[in-house]
């Protein structure tokens, strides 16, 4: 069983800089104290417009990468950390994803038929 780091090691620097781990990785700041998980993963949800599944690739110019983490169906353990920054300088929040995503030429998830097509 593999462990994810503990909260302690998370750094209140607000340094969006990925860990390098063995997990999928999202991670967020906001200048705001009340920043929170959800408005962090609806954020990264939003990019779903940027996400062209027919192409498997994100519209030219724009993120996906965060959304395609999010729904990417084989990644089944989630953990969330939220840390306050130094010196009041906003929140920062991670999340990571085991197994993770993201891999060249996988698409994050089977597109089924319409429910008109049943």
């Amino acid at each position: 069983m593999r462990k994810i780091m503990p909260i302690q090691e998370i750094k209140g620097d607000c340094a969006l800089i990925h860990s390098g781990g063995p997990y999928g990785e999202n991670l967020a700041w906001s200048s705001g104290k009340d920043y929170s998980t959800t408005d962090a993963v609806k954020s990264w949800v939003n990019e779903k417009d940027n996400y062209d599944y027919s192409t498997n690739t994100c519209v030219e110019g724009q993120q996906c990468g965060h959304y395609t983490q999010v729904v990417w169906r084989k990644s089944v353990k989630l953990g969330c950390a939220k840390v306050a920054c130094d010196n009041d300088a906003g929140t920062f929040i991670i999340c990571n994803y085991d197994p993770p995503g993201n891999y060249a030429g996988e698409r994050p998830y089977e597109m089924l038929g319409m429910i008109s097509e049943m």
